[in-house]
């Protein structure tokens, strides 16, 4: 029996052959075989590659297709009862919130002038619908309140079914604090699209701040004086403790400061306490 082989001088696998003279042992190089388990190896990884690509398309488009199936078209509500409006659009699966009141002369009052979103948006289910319903043409007449404090005014014009808005304040010079200067809308004004009056009112002047003096050595009823003048107030007056190096006084209404509260440096506010240590 002759062997058949390869001069490559690669070790070789030997297998059985069949030839023209008989059986015959035959060697296949290592290096094929090799060769052929790696192309099925990254083949099968392609396959792999493949199926997971389509796998993450087909979840991809389930999820699109979920999502688009869970919108729904906003119907319109617009002149219709807050309770047809939301019986309406219970059957798409839309709550729906009154949020504002409006005048207005083409609505019937109870009727819905406006909602958000729009008629025929595409939403999701369980998406707020916020409509604002009609007070109907205005019937009820702007009272001033102008020179009025904010309290008087609030209830001025709670009183008349109307309600407060916005508020706002400045300052103004010779003018006292918390007062009314301007309203909108103004008094007896006609054509308003909301119940709401907002105010403009006067603010205090900011309290000036000061930085404490040292009294300490001072006659307390000069201090005192002062004080008073300078928009501080005066508090208690203790005796000191401390051995006196002037002739003590026999009361502590009078006499020289020893220390004050708050203390010399501290930054104040007119209408402070001031209180004192005297001897």
């Amino acid at each position: 029996m002759n062997s058949i082989g390869w001069e490559t001088g690669v070790e070789a696998d030997c297998c059985w052959m069949t030839s023209g003279s008989g059986r015959q042992r035959a060697s296949v190089p290592r290096v094929r075989i090799l060769s052929v388990l790696v192309k099925s190896f990254f083949g099968f990884v392609l396959k792999a590659l493949v199926l997971l690509v389509v796998a993450l398309v087909s979840a991809l488009t389930a999820m699109r297709f979920a999502i688009h199936v869970g919108e729904v078209a906003v119907p319109n509500l617009v002149s219709k009862t807050p309770a047809e409006a939301r019986a309406d659009a219970s059957t798409v699966g839309l709550p729906v919130e009154v949020e504002r009141q409006y005048y207005s002369d083409g609505i019937a009052a109870g009727k819905i002038l406006s909602q958000i979103p729009p008629a025929g948006t595409k939403v999701r289910r369980g998406w707020q619908v916020r409509v604002a319903v009609s007070l109907g043409p205005q019937r009820l007449a702007i009272p001033s309140v102008i020179g009025e404090t904010e309290r008087a005014a609030e209830m001025n014009i709670q009183r008349r079914g109307l309600e407060l808005g916005a508020l706002a304040a400045m300052q103004l010079p010779d003018t006292p604090a918390d007062q009314v200067v301007a309203q909108s809308p103004p008094p007896n004004a006609t054509g308003v699209s909301a119940p709401k009056i907002s105010l403009l009112l006067t603010a205090a002047p900011p309290t000036q701040a000061f930085v404490m003096p040292n009294f300490a050595g001072q006659p307390l009823d000069g201090v005192k004086s002062a004080l008073q003048n300078a928009g501080f107030k005066v508090g208690t007056m203790t005796l000191s403790s401390q051995p006196a190096t002037v002739p003590a006084t026999p009361s502590a209404s009078s006499g020289t400061i020893v220390s004050q509260t708050p203390a010399p440096g501290e930054k104040v506010l007119a209408g402070t306490v001031v209180n004192f240590e005297v001897r």
